[in-house]
Order: structure tokens, then sequence, then C-alpha cells
């Protein structure tokens, strides 16, 4: 099922995520199968639980689109529960990220190349992984989701205070989008 994403402005966005027991969501499979199939229909190479209105410690990743320039990308799809970051280490490069939550508003945003992070998967089996590369960019997109963190927060003042109206439109909903989503500004009877 089709999720709707949540716009810019919302409050769940900028709230730190709780962590989650295995016991408290039985139907967990359920929820990363619908954030997948959400992730897929908006075109989106990551997804947290914060951006479908879920403050939990919760987000999915596909990196295959990427594999073209870094081939161990095939196939890289996975889920990560209770995330915690140990290390961000290797220079700091800029991407041009986008977000879901914020779309239409693409920014350079510089991170560190390699990451090391501890999570449990979908079957909550622990891991304690190192990714670079781009894989270590989209974990730490949405990574910075269940902190509470979005990439404009990463922006020059300068840059935020000249994106601030389209920011502003986005919370409204003055934007086209081809996705369902829930915008936290907008006059109802739209």
């Amino acid at each position: 099922m089709k999720l709707p994403i949540i716009a810019y402005g919302d409050p769940v966005l900028k709230k730190k995520a709780t962590a989650i027991e295995p016991d408290e969501y039985p139907n967990i499979k359920q929820l990363i199968d619908d954030m997948f199939e959400t992730m897929y229909a908006a075109r989106g190479v990551g997804l947290a639980a914060p951006q479908v209105g879920l403050s939990m410690r919760l987000f999915i990743v596909d990196a295959t689109p990427f594999d073209d320039d870094e081939p161990d990308l095939k196939d890289f799809k996975k889920t990560f529960i209770n995330a915690m970051v140990l290390d961000e280490t290797g220079d700091d490069w800029a991407f041009n990220e986008g977000c879901l939550s914020i779309p239409d508003i693409r920014e350079d945003v510089y991170r560190k190349a390699v990451i090391k992070i501890s999570y449990y998967n979908e079957n909550w089996k622990h891991h304690e992984e190192t990714f670079k590369g781009m894989a270590a960019r989209i974990i730490q997109h949405e990574y910075d989701h269940i902190e509470g963190k979005l990439f404009t927060d990463k922006l020059s003042p300068l840059r935020r205070r000249l994106i601030e109206k389209k920011l502003n439109d986005i919370s409204k909903g003055i934007v086209d989008v081809d996705y369902k989503m829930k915008f936290p500004a907008a006059k109802k009877g739209r």
C-alpha cells in the first residue's frame, strides 16, 4: 500500500525518532513493504519512517539506481531498524541531494565518504557494517531523518534564505508532485 509522504514543515520531520522493540510492531514487515512501495512509486532511493508520519527509528534504502557508477550497488536494498552511526570518516564530498519530503528542491550537500553503522534488519538480526560512496551518502541522508534533521539543515544560512519561499510553498501544498503527500500548512478544502 502506498503511504502519503509527509511534506516539509511537519513537526514529525524535526523530531528525533524513538527506538522500537520487536514486540511493539508485529506487522513491521508489512510497514517495510509499504514503505518500499511508496518509495518506488515516488522514484526515491531512501525513505525514513518519519517521512510517512511515524516517529520511529526505521529507514529503507535501495541504491541500485547508482550501480552504473558503483557496480557494488547492484541489488543494494536494505532495511535499517534502530540504527546508530558509530563513525563517519574520509573526505567530505558534495552531491546534489533531494528529498521526497521536499520535492523540486535539490542542493549540494557535503557528507563524509565512509560510514560505520550498527542496525537491525527486517528480521531483527543485528549488523555492524561500514559503507562507502553513494551507499554511505544515502544511509547518512536517511539516518538524518530519524535524528530529526533534513538535508536543508546542512545548507548555509544564505542558501536556506534563497530557498525559503519554495520551502514555505511546499508546506502549503503549492508544489507539483505525482505522488501522494500530506502538507502541514495546506488550507483545508483545496
